[in-house]
């Protein structure tokens, strides 16, 4: 892996909208993002073998996650994090970019769900699962990489089913961008995270089973509260393989 690129903060090169302070104090360009959303959708749009409401709904799903994590990426602020922050805020009558995200994920996530032209309680339960994977890959966008490897480790048992059609984009995506992340020259950031866990979540809901797809939604949701009161980082550095596996490739 190529070694760390990114620069101490206030280097001039890197100010801007498209930049933001890494965990270690780097500038790194979130501009990642909108690449992966890109070629998730173009990709997905092009390869061949897809149902075309299948490839309609990951184009939206990505793509709608991608413009509101965006939004959250440039306008938002710190001041509140996760579903207990947003919804605290929300209830004192201030509105968040997050909960905003939050509700424009969960509407394109129905949206593209119900591209797939199943009955309302199908569509409801696959507008979460994408609408939930979308936040769920976001909660590991804390190191450089995680959140990639995260999307691959999840996508590439998959390209040796019928759902290989459908992963081959985000597989592909991960792979050409995982490099630079690892180098800390560039991040997801909410629109690159949002993105990549939406286009899962349409993979799974256009392939698995209705029990499958209600036990995976169980357990992105219990990974989503278990974040509320726990750090996936502290967990990951507790757990030595785990902690091999999210320091592999990355910056000393």
């Amino acid at each position: 892996m190529p070694g760390c690129a990114g620069t101490p903060v206030g280097g001039p090169s890197r100010a801007g909208t498209w930049w933001r302070t890494n965990f270690r104090g780097r500038r790194v360009t979130l501009q990642e993002g909108p690449a992966l959303a890109s070629g998730v959708c173009a990709a997905s749009l092009l390869t061949p073998g897809l149902d075309p409401r299948v490839r309609a709904a990951t184009a939206l799903a990505a793509a709608g996650a991608a413009g509101f994590g965006a939004y959250d990426d440039l306008a938002g602020s710190a001041d509140a994090r996760g579903l207990r922050g947003h919804l605290g805020a929300l209830a004192r009558g201030r509105v968040t970019t997050g909960a905003v995200k939050m509700v424009g994920i969960g509407v394109t996530g129905l949206a593209a769900a119900a591209l797939l032209r199943r009955g309302p309680w199908d569509t409801l339960v696959d507008g979460a699962l994408i609408a939930a994977g979308a936040n769920l890959v976001n909660l590991f966008d804390l190191r450089p990489g995680r959140a990639v490897k995260f999307g691959l480790l999840t996508a590439l048992p998959g390209l040796a089913s019928p759902a290989a059609p459908l992963l081959a984009p985000t597989v592909g995506a991960c792979a050409a961008l995982l490099s630079d992340d690892l180098a800390e020259r560039s991040m997801l950031g909410d629109a690159g995270a949002n993105a990549l866990g939406a286009a899962l979540g349409v993979a799974a809901v256009a392939r698995a089973s209705r029990p499958v797809r209600l036990a995976l939604l169980g357990g992105v949701v219990a990974l989503t509260l278990a974040s509320e009161v726990t750090s996936f980082s502290r967990v990951i550095d507790r757990v030595p393989p785990l902690r091999a596996l999210d320091r592999w490739g990355r910056c000393a």
